[in-house]
């Protein structure tokens, strides 16, 4: 695997995906294995997951997972980042961490970019809207890899690949929500295009999800919690 990549998130436009600029990456300790941003786990496993979303855990506690923990009907967070509703996040990140509001809100300039602004999943469907323009796919299980980061920090992507369902729907697409066994995710960082490997090497775009029932204070105040 490259230690650089493009990046493969994919827009829709016209009814067609196309590729997005390239972004060269390093594997790195400020990749997905090092967000900071929410996280939404079983109270069964409080214990567990606080290490679990840091990125430190053992191969034997990973668990295959189904679409089904990604079901329902998603926002992505590019545009309240956009519009300011995630300032008072990055304010608070600047706080806490080793970077100014601006340099924060550039890196998640660049990690939550995409033009997919929801994402419909019911059953093994999946469905990609940017605007009024969709493209849907079937998608069934395709494993799961485990990436570690150059700080020592270690990701789960679980990978589903396209059975059926428009020709311009990404073959392959990788959820990582900071889990690694069935939980119902409260949010999710999707990876989506043809090339299953170059997928994986991708940790600078990584557009988010939350739910479409939650307001925009809503997911800022969610941020904020964590």
């Amino acid at each position: 695997m490259k230690n650089h990549v493009t990046r493969t998130a994919c827009l829709i436009t016209a009814g067609v995906f196309l590729m997005a600029a390239p972004l060269a990456a390093q594997q790195s300790g400020t990749a997905e294995a090092a967000h900071d941003h929410a996280h939404d786990h079983s109270h069964d496993h409080d214990h567990v997951s606080e290490d679990i979303r840091k990125g430190i855990f053992e191969d034997a506690q990973i668990e295959a997972r189904a679409l089904s923990d990604w079901e329902g009907d998603w926002q992505s967070v590019f545009p309240l980042l956009q519009d300011g509703t995630l300032d008072a996040v990055m304010a608070h990140k600047a706080e806490h961490g080793d970077k100014t509001a601006e340099e924060y809100r550039a890196y998640y300039e660049i990690g939550y970019r995409t033009d997919v602004d929801r994402i419909v999943i019911d059953g093994g469907s999946v469905t990609f809207h940017q605007g009024d323009q969709a493209l849907a796919g079937t998608y069934e299980e395709d494993g799961h890899e485990v990436l570690t980061y150059e700080s020592g920090n270690r990701g789960v992507r679980y990978i589903f690949a396209k059975t059926e369902g428009d020709d311009a729907a990404p073959e392959f697409i990788q959820f990582s929500d900071h889990g690694i066994f069935p939980e119902k995710a409260g949010h999710y960082h999707l990876y989506w295009g043809d090339d299953r490997a170059a997928l994986l090497a991708e940790v600078t775009n990584w557009p988010t999800y939350y739910p479409s029932s939650m307001t925009a204070t809503e997911v800022a105040e969610e941020m904020l919690a964590h």
